[in-house]
């Protein structure tokens, strides 16, 4: 089942604060990005967090849960009223990846 449009917006709406997030459609569903940085997926109207050292300390409580059959396992976030946690979530996340792909390229 595809996520509505009305899901995705809500999501990104309750993510404002955490950066410049946007939403794209990849493959039936949507990829999330902030401030550029692919960082989450909305599948079947759940959104689905990758999973960082920092996230996973920060927020434990989150259960890991693969988005798709075959993927690997994300941080599954079903509080999105909770707005201030969400976006700490989100920057945390993206400052985790931007500093991966930041060494990535520098080989």
């Amino acid at each position: 089942m595809a996520s509505s449009r009305e899901f995705v917006d809500y999501a990104v709406g309750q993510m404002q604060g955490a950066g410049e997030i946007r939403a794209r459609p990849m493959f039936g569903e949507w990829g999330l990005y902030g401030d550029g940085v692919f960082f989450a997926v909305i599948c079947d109207n759940a959104l689905f967090v990758k999973p960082t050292p920092q996230g996973r300390a920060a927020f434990p409580q989150l259960p890991l849960a693969p988005p798709y059959d075959g993927a690997k396992d994300y941080l599954l976030v079903e509080e999105l009223e909770e707005r201030e946690a969400l976006c700490r979530l989100i920057r945390l996340t993206c400052q985790s990846l931007a500093g991966k792909a930041n060494r990535k390229r520098r080989k």
